[in-house]
């Protein structure tokens, strides 16, 4: 009788670990930015070293992987190209340089006046207030949102 007692505990902890495995497995991951190396991290697009890391950008992807990116434009085209799962979460240094923001709710400034290092010409904003605040104090500019800037025409790149 003990055998069997045995058994079933011996396949009641198998189960339990299975399941445990498959819950980690579900659960969704949590993407953070990583800094910016300016001596080592070269854009994906151009191949540019990222020496304006107020501008930067990064994609972390699914596998684990990161894409470091110099301008938002060429992060927007390399996420053109990529196919939907091997997203994990995709970054944007804010118009100050200080924080990074997630490019999906980020809120965008565009003018071709806009000083970015591949002259895209968009900069991004944590809040739709602060982007509008911008263009009050710098007299233009246009806001869009991440469903915007697929199709947008960048500045001098379209």
């Amino acid at each position: 009788m003990e055998k069997g007692s045995d058994d079933l505990k011996v396949k009641l902890i198998i189960l339990v670990v299975m399941v445990v495995a498959i819950l980690q497995a579900c659960t969704d991951k949590e993407y953070k930015p990583k800094e910016i190396v300016s001596e080592t991290d070269v854009c994906e697009v151009c191949n540019m070293s990222i020496v304006h890391e107020d501008y930067a950008g990064q994609i972390a992807l699914a596998n684990g992987d990161y894409k470091m990116f110099d301008d938002l434009g060429c992060l927007i085209e390399y996420m053109k190209e990529m196919d939907d799962g091997d997203l994990g979460k995709a970054f944007i240094k804010d118009e100050g340089g200080k924080n990074w923001v997630d490019v999906k709710s980020a809120n965008y400034v565009y003018d071709k006046e806009i000083w970015t290092p591949m002259s895209y010409g968009v900069i991004a904003f944590k809040s739709e207030a602060v982007a509008k605040d911008w263009t009050t104090k710098n007299k233009g500019g246009t806001l869009l949102r991440f469903n915007d800037l697929e199709d947008f025409k960048w500045g001098v790149h379209k």
